[in-house]
Order: structure tokens, then C-alpha cells, then sequence
């Protein structure tokens, strides 16, 4: 188990599986029904956001349609555990706090070499901690 301390965005607790993403994220281009990615030709497409702890680098596309993304997610109840962001934007940081998504910034750069797609994490973002379980052998 490793231990990354972590800059809290917005407060709370999950434990979950994560999914990696090296390419920003619009969340507009999700399916609401299933958080699945709908982007074209993008890494995760095809991929779900429901109940995930989503790593990425950044945010892109408009104010309107990031922030009607994820709240249609929400509505839905296909939206993601919580976010682990690289570059902050300020409408994901106004949609984790309002839709009270626990999302964090600033993690050591190792973690990002340690973490892949379905691996087991724990982010305590009140704590400003994230825990990376390791691999049963």
C-alpha cells in the first residue's frame, strides 16, 4: 500500500476503482444513462465514469457544456465517485464543490506512474490522502 498526500479541492471519502486518463475529459460527452465516454476517438471511449474515481490531466471545452455534463451525470446517478485532476479549472472546481464530489489536485507525480485502469484506491480527501492498494499476489 502507498500513501500520496494531495491538495483538497472538495471534501469527502470513497473508496473505489479508478480509470486513467491521459487526455482531458469534457464530461458533456458522456452517455447520462450509463456515464459511459462518448467521445470520438478518445482513450476512455466506450469506457464508464459511473462510480469511478477518475485520474486526469484537465478539463476541456466550454463553462456550459462541462458543467451540464457532469450535472446530468449526477441527476442520473452515473457520475463519478470523485476526481483526481492535474490542472484545475474553475468549473470543475465549482461542480465538485456543488455537486459535492470529492476531487484533489497537486499529487505526487509518482502516483500517476503507479496507478492504471481498475486498480483499487481510497481517497480521503478531507485528510488530503490518497492510498493505492497494491496487487494481491
Amino acid at each position: 500500500m502507498n500513501k500520496f498526500k494531495c491538495k483538497v479541492i472538495s471534501g469527502g471519502k470513497v473508496e473505489g476503482k479508478l480509470i486513467f486518463s491521459k487526455e482531458p475529459i469534457l464530461f458533456y460527452h458522456t452517455d447520462p444513462k450509463t456515464g459511459n465516454i462518448i467521445e470520438k476517438g478518445h482513450a476512455l471511449e466506450g469506457k464508464s465514469v459511473k462510480d469511478k474515481i477518475v485520474v486526469f490531466p484537465k478539463g476541456k471545452g466550454s463553462s456550459v457544456v462541462q458543467a451540464d455534463g457532469l450535472y446530468k451525470l449526477d441527476e442520473c446517478g452515473t457520475g463519478p465517485k470523485a476526481l483526481i485532476v492535474e490542472e484545475l479549472d474553475t468549473v470543475l472546481v465549482s461542480c465538485a464543490i456543488v455537486m459535492e464530489i470529492p476531487m484533489v489536485t497537486e499529487v505526487d507525480k509518482e502516483f500517476y506512474n503507479q496507478v492504471y485502469d481498475g486498480q483499487k484506491i481510497t481517497l480521503d480527501a478531507d485528510k488530503g490522502e490518497i492510498i493505492v492498494q497494491q496487487p494481491s499476489k
